[in-house]
């Protein structure tokens, strides 16, 4: 099989330190589990180097200089599957994987639609609430808010409470305030930068930030491990720092289970997926990731089995039958590093 693997932030040069750690981070992972396949990969000339070169010398680095949509728009067609890592922001994820489809290629990944009702978080939560436990989430439509008769919907919506403000289109911790009044509300809108003509509100719930890693078959979904989320409250807004994986709680093993549910509720969801979560004396689903997340680094290391080729096979319809995980992971973004501590 004629195989292209890529990470949008290392192949786009997109040099941004909230992603960049991360994107190296599952390019690597993905190039070691693919020693024993003849594989291409993407890699930006910003960022290569021959100590690169010499690391992954089973890989054949195809080196970009040009836009990443535009190659993939001329070049996807000469392979026969694609497994890459992209953010849903400005809806990129969706757009890459629609062009594949139009191409005849595999994406070993979820269906553009699926990757779309993810990528709007608006639409997740819309279908998630007839199926699992979801927080209360409100849209407001951008162009409305501008109008001062309009607010007042808004102003009685948030009155007295603490709310979560974020993009419909959000990626990680990017964009979300925490607002406790409409002017809160106001200043968040107004510094918002999304794709969307809309944006949503959230009640907040305390609890504990978690995700839920799974394999999914489009029909089946295989619940791998259960992560702890080292989330810093900074000001009115949230940064990403890290991850424990897996992560022991009296809750687990259910949230285990509403996270299995919450993925086979969404139609074409394929390979690797996250979801996240608030756990209190309650699991709460927060949305769905419909692509390669941080904590696969992790699992890859711990698992019993290859997670690229795990990957794969959920796409082609297989999960695997004894998939464990042995031992503790903890991950820690430092900079431009993801720095990975294993506890035996």
């Amino acid at each position: 099989m004629n195989l292209l693997i890529f990470e949008y932030a290392t192949a786009s040069g997109f040099n941004d330190p909230s992603l960049l750690a991360e994107g190296q981070a599952m390019l690597e992972g993905l190039l070691e589990d693919f020693q024993d396949f003849n594989i291409h990969y993407l890699i930006s000339e910003k960022f290569l180097s021959p100590e690169y070169l010499e690391k992954w010398k089973s890989a054949q680095p195809i080196i970009l200089k040009e836009d990443l949509r535009q190659w993939i728009t001329k070049n996807i067609s000469a392979y026969d599957g694609c497994l890459f890592v992209a953010a849903e922001e400005d809806m990129e994820l969706y757009e890459l994987t629609r062009i594949m489809e139009e191409r005849g290629v595999q994406v070993y990944g979820s269906t553009s639609q699926a990757v779309l009702n993810c990528s709007d978080k608006f639409k997740t939560y819309s279908i998630l609430k007839k199926h699992v436990p979801v927080i209360n989430t409100y849209k407001i439509i951008l162009e409305d808010f501008k109008c001062p008769e309009n607010q007042e919907k808004y102003a009685l919506l948030i009155k007295d409470k603490k709310m979560v403000f974020k993009p419909a289109d959000g990626v990680a911790c990017q964009g979300i305030k925490i607002v406790y009044s409409f002017e809160d509300l106001k200043k968040a809108v107004e510094s918002l930068n999304t794709f969307l003509p809309y944006a949503l509100l959230q009640d907040f719930v305390e609890g504990e930030s978690c995700s839920v890693s799974l394999l999914s078959t489009g029909d089946k979904a295989l619940p791998l491990t259960l992560n702890r989320q080292k989330i810093e409250f900074i000001g009115n807004g949230m940064e990403y720092h890290g991850a424990e994986v897996p992560w022991d709680h009296e809750l687990a093993k259910e949230a285990l289970e509403v996270a299995k549910k919450a993925v086979e509720s969404v139609d074409g969801l394929k390979g690797y997926v996250g979801v996240d979560l608030i756990l209190n004396n309650q699991v709460h689903i927060l949305e769905i990731n419909s692509r390669l997340t941080t904590p696969f680094v992790a699992i890859r290391k711990l698992s019993s089995v290859n997670m690229g080729h795990a990957i794969l096979d959920a796409v082609k319809g297989i999960l695997p039958e004894d998939l464990n995980c042995k031992g503790k992971i903890f991950l820690e973004k430092s900079g431009n590093n993801l720095i990975i501590t294993n506890q035996k």
